[in-house]
Order: structure tokens, then C-alpha cells, then sequence
């Protein structure tokens, strides 16, 4: 008899742990089956569900729940071992055959500099960013938005270089996708505020269902395909016509130019913001400035170099300063039970015989 009621006990607690309810009544989801617990994931349920408290003092009402989030190395691997859009540029000047020979000097020069720092550890030069930017203006100067964005997918395609059973376009953080989910459930609207070029984070970010319009990148200047020289404001476009990148550069969206593109576009101040570098101090402060509400800010660091390409020893110290500066820290290490799913594994890199 006792038996039997001990079997019973532990089948009824089961069962009400199994069908636990939020306060609302729903059952409870586990968000984040990825994460290990920790400080930083604490820290973000405890803020959320404060702000999204009627009750609470700091209720952030549904249309003032901003979020941003940069790319690269946030919730994109910083793969190859580079951004996606320096690798990009390196295959479309060095190795594109329908290209590489028409390339500009320019361009093929920057490409050079970014393949040998990948293959020969040789160090970008000084504002690397800025001509990469203007080369990679010209690298794809004439395609129309539709056929770029089929050539970054193609290219994305291509297994991830150091790894095993994920391409690039599969480097996701997937403890991070699980952010995105938590979020959207709790009423908040999420950006991508990027550096890397706003056409190659939308088609990038397309398979995970984030939006066009929610993405924010550097920018080159874009006309109608039979405009010409002449000005937007004076030119009709007609209805066969297709838009077209041009080689000008409009902008890099780094570090205060992020804060810039996020007033113009958005219009608010977000209250949570999301980066991994020393670009996204910007987003950070201008979130910690909104007055208005609670705010909170994260820094991830690539300290993982068991499953991932990282240098511990560099993000270490990069915690440290980002704890200074009044930013939760995520240790892609301790905090992650998995970075981008069981099925991929950190190899070697490889390249192929110049």
C-alpha cells in the first residue's frame, strides 16, 4: 500500500510540475534551453519582466520597447577568421571569375590586404574599415538589389571556414536566436544595427524572420537602373526599371554613426541594446542616456576557443572594461551551452592553393 501511494506522489508531482503556470495563466515556456544559468541571463529576465509589468514602477509601454542588436560576433560568428562581408569582398576581387578580372586596383588591393591577414596573420592597416568600405561600394557597384542579394546567398551557402556541418549562413548563436524569441514574446521590437553593408545583414538575417525594415548597415548610394547621372529629384523612375547599387559610399554605420542611423530611423531611444565590440560602446551609452526608462545594456565576449575561433585571453580584458562601463557581460564559454548547435564542430582552417 505504501508503495503504491509513494508512485502515486511522485506521478501528482510531476504532473503540477509539468503543468506550471505563469501569472497569467499560460504555461511557462523555457526560453532558453541553450543557456547556462548565469549572471548575464538573470539579468536580462529580471529587467524584462520588470519593465514589462503593468504593476511595476518601470513598465515600459509595448510601442517604447526598442531593442538593438549589432551583428557580427553578437549573434553572427565572426568566422573565417573575419566578418562575413571582408570574406565576401576577398572572394569577389581575388577569386570570382566573372570579376576578379575587372576588379579595380583599389579593390583588389583591399582584398590582398584582407587575405593576407586571414591566411598570413599580416595586420589590416590603420582605418582598414573605412576602405574596406569604400572598395566594397565599388566591388558591387551596378548589380541590382535583387541580384546581390542572391549573390551574398549563394556565397553564404559555402561551409564556414574552421568548422565542421554549418555554412556561413547557418553561424548563428543559438542561444542568442533564443533571445530574439523571448523578446518578440515580451512585446519588444528588435533592430539590427550593423557595420557590415544593410543589404548583406538582410539577406543574412532573412532565414531567422527578422525584416527588411528592422535592419540598419552601411549604406551606398542607390539609383534607378536608366537614371543615370541625372538627380533622384528631377528623374520619374518607370515601372520596368530595377534599383541599382551605385560604387559611392553614404555611410559606415560604426560606433556614433550607429547612434545617428538609430534617431533617423527609429526615432526613440532604445532601451535595450545588444554588441560585442568597442563599435557598439555608442548604441550602449545612448541606450544608458534614455531617461525616460529602466535601461540595460550587454557586451558578449568570444572567450570560447574550445568551440569557436576566439582569444580568451583578449576578452578577458574586454569583460572587464565593458563591466567598467556599466554593460552586462555574456560569456560565450561559461554562459552557452552551445554556440551554434551539437552538429557543428571547430576544425582547422583550410585554404585552397593560390
Amino acid at each position: 500500500m505504501k508503495k503504491h501511494l509513494l508512485i502515486f506522489t511522485l506521478a501528482l508531482i510531476a504532473i503540477l510540475t509539468s503543468c506550471s503556470k505563469d501569472d497569467d495563466g499560460t504555461k511557462a515556456k523555457n526560453y532558453f534551453p541553450s543557456w547556462n544559468q548565469c549572471e548575464a541571463l538573470t539579468a536580462l529576465q529580471e529587467y524584462v519582466e520588470d519593465v514589462t509589468n503593468q504593476k511595476s514602477d518601470n513598465y515600459i509601454i509595448p510601442e517604447d520597447r526598442i531593442a538593438t542588436f549589432d551583428m557580427d560576433g553578437t549573434f553572427v560568428g565572426e568566422l573565417y577568421p573575419t566578418y562575413f562581408e571582408y570574406n565576401l569582398l576577398e572572394y569577389r576581387a581575388l577569386d570570382d571569375a566573372d570579376y576578379k578580372d575587372k576588379a579595380p586596383e583599389d579593390v583588389r588591393e583591399a582584398a590582398q590586404e584582407i587575405r593576407d591577414f586571414v591566411r598570413n596573420g599580416t595586420a589590416l592597416p590603420s582605418q582598414f574599415d573605412m576602405k574596406h568600405a569604400r572598395a566594397a561600394a565599388k566591388a558591387y557597384a551596378g548589380m541590382t538589389i535583387a541580384e546581390f542579394d542572391d549573390y551574398v546567398k549563394e556565397y553564404a551557402k559555402q561551409t564556414a571556414n574552421g568548422f565542421k556541418g554549418m555554412s556561413y549562413g547557418q553561424s548563428f548563436y543559438k542561444p542568442m536566436l533564443e533571445v530574439f524569441e523571448y523578446l518578440k514574446d515580451k512585446g519588444f521590437t528588435f533592430y539590427v544595427v550593423s557595420g557590415s553593408d544593410r543589404f548583406i545583414c538582410r539577406a543574412l538575417v532573412e532565414p531567422i524572420g527578422i525584416a527588411p525594415n528592422r535592419v540598419i548597415g552601411m549604406d551606398v548610394k542607390l539609383v534607378s537602373s536608366s537614371q543615370g547621372e541625372e538627380a533622384g529629384v528631377n528623374y520619374t523612375m518607370g515601372r520596368e526599371e530595377d534599383i541599382v547599387r551605385t560604387d559611392e559610399l553614404i555611410i559606415k554605420n560604426l560606433k556614433t554613426n550607429k547612434v545617428l542611423q538609430i534617431s533617423q530611423e527609429i526615432g526613440k531611444v532604445p532601451v535595450l541594446s545588444f554588441g560585442n565590440s568597442g563599435g557598439d560602446c555608442s548604441m550602449h551609452n545612448y541606450c544608458l542616456s534614455n531617461t525616460k526608462y529602466r535601461t540595460a545594456t550587454f557586451m558578449l565576449i568570444a572567450d570560447d576557443d574550445a568551440r569557436d575561433h576566439a582569444n580568451p585571453t583578449k576578452a578577458l580584458k574586454l569583460g572587464e572594461q565593458w563591466r567598467e562601463n556599466g554593460y552586462h557581460v555574456i560569456s560565450m564559454k561559461n554562459d552557452f551551452k552551445t554556440i551554434y548547435g551539437p552538429d557543428v564542430e571547430k576544425v582547422d582552417f583550410t585554404f585552397p592553393s593560390e
